[in-house]
């Protein structure tokens, strides 16, 4: 292990952390995980040292379970299971190239428990905007126009796909300050100026810049505030809307985002 640099991505379910870890995974120093037959070639997926997301119900739930949440402090920290994680994961991995990565959204409230175990990583983490994930993550909203509140489990309404969101950052938030080598982007900017961020990972890594050769879509998220715009004006909708945004736009403009509108109002702060 002495002789590669680890690099975790994480991000929420449905924040572009996939089209993210495609994009890096090009370079040819970088290997990831591809053709592995688990979901998104998620390492969480392929290893045995800590519980995957689905034991606590998978995405748009896992956050609200406190012992999802692991750090230095783990019992699962050691030397034999680092050992071990890296024993799974390394039959996936071009052990021929200098940077190991791997992708997993939980990484997001495990970034402390993966430095612990490797502790010289690098940490990739990558914001979207709390409205596109919630609309992307509810299982109803991408195929059917019902209410949003239509219960699916018991969790799954928007309301609570926000709340998800911000417990999972304000988490994230707390956590940075205990990694050494971390940048934090945006989705939002990143489709737009794909080859731009890129350059930041790549110098944040310490690798050569290469060109970017991937189609990336800059208005995926227009559709999903289309549907919260649309539930703003409608008759009885536009008081669940306001319900949300009066009890999390505080907590959400903390992140340079707003329910009031679809641009960004500042950058996240690493302070």
């Amino acid at each position: 292990m002495v002789n590669h640099k680890f690099v975790f991505i994480s991000g929420l379910h449905r924040s572009g952390t996939s089209l993210l870890f495609q994009c890096i995974r090009d370079h040819p120093e970088i290997s990831g995980f591809k053709n592995t037959g688990v979901p998104e070639d998620e390492g969480q997926h392929l290893q045995s040292v800590y519980p995957v997301d689905g034991v606590y119900e998978g995405p748009g739930h896992f956050g609200f379970n406190p012992a999802f949440h692991l750090t230095e402090e783990s019992h699962l920290v050691s030397s034999d299971n680092a050992n071990k994680l890296f024993n799974e994961w390394k039959k996936y991995w071009d052990l021929e190239k200098p940077f190991l990565l791997e992708k997993s959204p939980p990484n997001l409230v495990r970034s402390r428990f993966l430095q612990a175990l490797f502790p010289n990583a690098y940490f990739i983490t990558l914001l979207r905007h709390p409205v596109a994930v919630s609309y992307a993550t509810h299982p109803y909203s991408r195929k059917h126009s019902i209410l949003p509140w239509k219960k699916w489990g018991n969790k799954s309404s928007i309301h609570s796909l926000i709340a998800h969101w911000l417990v999972c950052h304000e988490q994230f938030s707390y956590d940075k300050k205990y990694l050494r080598n971390l940048l934090v982007l945006k989705y939002e900017e990143f489709v737009v100026e794909p080859q731009t961020t890129l350059k930041k990972i790549y110098e944040f890594l310490g690798v050569k810049s290469v060109p970017f050769t991937r189609e990336v879509r800059p208005n995926v998220n227009d559709k999903y505030f289309s549907k919260w715009e649309d539930m703003q004006n409608g008759m009885l909708t536009k008081f669940y809307t306001q319900y949300i945004t009066q009890k999390f736009e505080r907590r959400v403009n903390q992140y340079g985002y707003s329910l009031k509108n679809r641009e960004l109002i500042y950058r996240f702060s690493d302070k």
